[in-house]
């Protein structure tokens, strides 16, 4: 019978996993870690930025919302320029914030 192999991968920054073997695989595995590094500071900056919209709307000033919503869709945009996340995904979060904005009195 043939010995089942352990799935290999080539992170060797994170716990658990197997060393890279090559000097290409433990480059490769360095940009990697840093790139993860480097995106989740986006998706935060991301999720800070709808959170914020999400505060100025339901504190009830839309001049001040409106304001944020702007600053906010740059962030957005920004963030998918970059394929942190999809250009539909950010289109989405800004379609929903704009609504919720523009169904606020006043």
């Amino acid at each position: 019978m043939r010995a089942i192999a352990a799935a290999i991968t080539i992170a060797p920054f994170r716990s658990g996993t197997g060393m890279a073997n090559t000097k290409g695989a433990r480059k490769a595995a360095r940009q990697a870690e840093k790139r993860r590094k480097h995106n989740a500071s986006l998706r935060s900056a991301l999720t800070s930025a709808i959170k914020t919209v999400t505060k100025a709307i339901q504190a009830g000033d839309k001049a001040a919302a409106r304001k944020t919503l702007s600053h906010a869709s740059g962030i957005i945009d920004r963030i998918a320029d970059k394929r942190v996340i999809h250009k539909n995904e950010a289109a989405r979060h800004k379609s929903r914030l704009a609504v919720r904005l523009k169904a606020m009195a006043g």
